[in-house]
């Protein structure tokens, strides 16, 4: 292969044969590429966790540092437990949400969302409650 690009180069006008040194030839070897894509985190995983006990937090924390899970965590084991481990568990939840800059939010009574920067969850615009007969402020015309 090597003699082939020299032809090609003298008939071309040049010829330098230091330009084609690094070419394989005849029985030099070659690098083998493997054809097999890399593990790659690319995927997002919606995954769900179960707070039992203040403990629990550590395996939601960890997989939402890798920056690739969205966590669905119930509650509920831990609520019907003990009110103080929950909020203690939350403020936890929350901090470190804030800290990788992601969203929590909470559905039902039982459950919570937690995402990573890359994703945002979804509310609805809250209108405010108004009392039946109410003019909202507005004047009569």
């Amino acid at each position: 292969m090597k003699s082939f690009f020299m032809k090609v180069k003298e008939k071309l006008g040049t010829n330098t044969s230091d330009d084609y040194d690094d070419i394989p030839t005849e029985g030099q070897e070659y690098v083998e590429l493997s054809t097999k894509p890399e593990e790659a985190h690319s995927k997002i995983k919606v995954r769900p966790f179960v707070l039992e006990d203040f403990a629990d937090t550590k395996l939601v924390l960890d997989a939402l540092r890798e920056g690739y899970t969205i966590a669905l965590v119930n509650i509920k084991p831990l609520k019907d437990q003990d009110l103080v481990e929950l909020k203690r568990a939350i403020n936890k939840l929350k901090k470190t949400t804030d800290a990788i800059e992601g969203d929590i939010a909470g559905f039902s009574e039982d459950w919570i969302c937690i995402t990573p920067s890359f994703a945002n969850i979804h509310r609805e615009p809250v209108m405010p409650k108004v009392a039946p007969g109410s003019n909202m402020g507005l004047e009569e015309f």
